[in-house]
């Protein structure tokens, strides 16, 4: 399968497991589950044919790791990112000293004022690398990369989770937890 064709099979799961699966006509069980088959009945209704086997694909080979088929292949679901309601049972975890947001200036004074805020998303999202956080500033210009101090915010009662793919969600990180660049 070429790049094009997984991107777009990407960005449909994401829709459809994270944002909208009401109005791809799916339901998401426990923990954001739903039944394959009837995913790919509702792609299809939505103009996106997905064989099994790109459906596999495109979750093996995502690099951020965004979906998860059950054991049996039967089942997938997002693994986090979600702006419906949905309760995934995330790893309660304890983070190094720092994590890192990316974002762009444009959002820096917001920042300032507020922290960081889940907006619409069930969490915060934040990385344990640099780099990776990069990339996800990247997505909307020139990324300005935050530090949050991570262990002085579970050392004040915090809670971090670790999803299943090595992406580590808060309710909200204050603003006097955030250092950022020089």
């Amino acid at each position: 399968m070429d790049k094009k064709r997984e991107k777009t099979i990407s960005k449909f799961l994401s829709y459809a497991l994270r944002h909208g699966p009401d109005d791809v006509g799916i339901e998401l069980a426990e923990g954001g589950w739903t039944d394959v088959p009837a995913l790919l009945e509702a792609a299809s209704r939505k103009g996106h044919t997905i064989s099994v086997e790109e459906l596999e694909q495109v979750v093996a080979n995502n690099d951020k790791q965004r979906f998860a088929l059950s054991e049996d292949c039967a089942r997938i679901r997002a693994n986090q990112g979600h702006s419906v309601s949905v309760e995934i049972d995330h790893t309660v975890a304890t983070p190094g000293e720092h994590l890192f947001h990316g974002t762009v200036r444009k959002f820096i004074p917001s920042i300032r004022e507020q922290g960081l805020l889940k907006g619409n998303r069930q969490h915060v999202h934040l990385s344990a690398e640099r780099e990776t956080a990069a990339k996800v500033g990247q997505r909307r210009g020139k990324p300005v990369i935050l530090i949050v101090r991570a262990a002085a915010m579970r050392a004040a009662g915090h809670t971090f989770y670790l999803s299943a793919n090595g992406v580590w969600l808060t309710e909200h990180v204050p603003e006097e937890y955030i250092l950022y660049p020089g």
